[in-house]
């Protein structure tokens, strides 16, 4: 090696110190949540509604975005029975169409005058075969995992390079990390956010605007009331609700929730929730072929396709069997009332 191959060399090291240096004092640094504006897309119920619960709870100003009109206005009612004092916004909006995310930005700006994290958590769940998966599955999964934080980011953007900071929270899935059987809409959509996440990271952390990436493992939301089931639908709503329910495979919604914004406080790169999540994570990464036959012989486990009536689309609510509900989803039925998901 050259002396001047050696400098370059030494000088990059010197970089890379640097700059770990600088992020390493950056964590040190308390980000208070109090007064600050936080934005928070499908923020009516489920995950989204507890993170504002604990936003409240630390004096953030909420804007709660959802499509549901009477389920943004029991969750607003719910955060000032917590929180007399709160200020929360709700806003009726479809965020997967740009002009709904640009309009609530803007109503956003008007009524707090700045806007300092945006949350994209929205999402839908679509469990079944992929033999009963349409097009128009994927579509929906796609404007609202994809297109819907792509049109929340760029709306937010503009003011946030104004502000010189910012922090922009993608709510992923450990199925954007992994392949998941009987959820391949959800799963390829969550691998799009999780890239397009990853990406404005490294493009944005030099303006001090910085977004983090969650992947969690499954969360005791009460969401798969609300989830959409195709195939034999009480069988796919027994599998995924008991999977929901259980403490070996899921974890306490409220503990997720802090978590995340434990990782947006300290401006983290990336949070995976729940142990077995990593553990999953790891072993498609050490050992592909291995993992890759795991999970063909969990499949062989789901329910098989069926004819022509499992194309259609049925919530969780209306595919219920003997086994959920049951004592196996008691869990889920809690999380569901206690979150605004029934």
């Amino acid at each position: 090696m050259t002396g001047k191959q050696k400098r370059n060399l030494m000088l990059g090291a010197a970089g890379v110190g640097a700059v770990v240096m600088v992020q390493a004092w950056r964590r040190r640094t308390d980000y208070d949540f109090a007064t600050r504006s936080v934005v928070i897309t499908g923020g009516s119920r489920g995950l989204g509604l507890v993170i504002a619960r604990q936003l409240a709870d630390e004096g953030a100003r909420l804007t709660l975005i959802a499509r549901d009109e009477d389920e943004l206005a029991r969750a607003a009612a719910d955060i000032r029975v917590r929180q007399p004092f709160a200020e929360v916004l709700t806003i009726v909006a479809d965020v997967r169409r740009r002009y709904d995310a640009e309009r609530a930005i803007a109503q956003a700006l008007e009524r707090f005058g700045r806007i300092d994290v945006v949350i994209n958590n929205a999402g839908i769940i679509q469990v079944g075969p992929a033999d009963h998966m349409q097009l128009s599955d994927y579509d929906d999964a796609m404007n609202t995992h994809f297109w819907g934080p792509l049109f929340m980011t760029l709306s937010t953007l503009p003011h946030m390079r104004r502000l010189g900071e910012g922090r922009i929270v993608n709510i992923s899935s450990i199925g954007g990390r992994i392949g998941v059987p009987h959820m391949v809409p959800y799963s390829a959509s969550k691998f799009a956010l999780t890239g397009l996440s990853d990406g404005l990271r490294y493009e944005l952390a030099s303006e001090n605007i910085l977004v983090t990436t969650v992947c969690p493992g499954l969360m005791r939301t009460g969401s798969p009331l609300n989830a959409s089931m195709k195939g034999r639908h009480p069988q796919e709503y027994a599998w995924f609700a008991i999977s929901d329910s259980l403490p070996l495979t899921a974890i306490d919604v409220e503990r997720a929730a802090r978590q995340i914004i434990a990782a947006c406080r300290r401006g983290d790169a990336e949070l995976v929730i729940t142990v077995q999540a990593k553990v999953a994570i790891l072993a498609r990464t050490v050992a592909p072929e291995l993992f890759a036959a795991a999970m063909t012989m969990i499949n062989r486990l789901l329910p098989l396709p069926t004819g022509p009536q499992g194309n259609i689309a049925r919530l969780g609510r209306e595919s219920e069997s003997e086994w959920a509900p049951s004592a196996l989803t008691e869990a889920t039925y809690k999380a569901a009332e206690e979150n605004n998901e029934m």
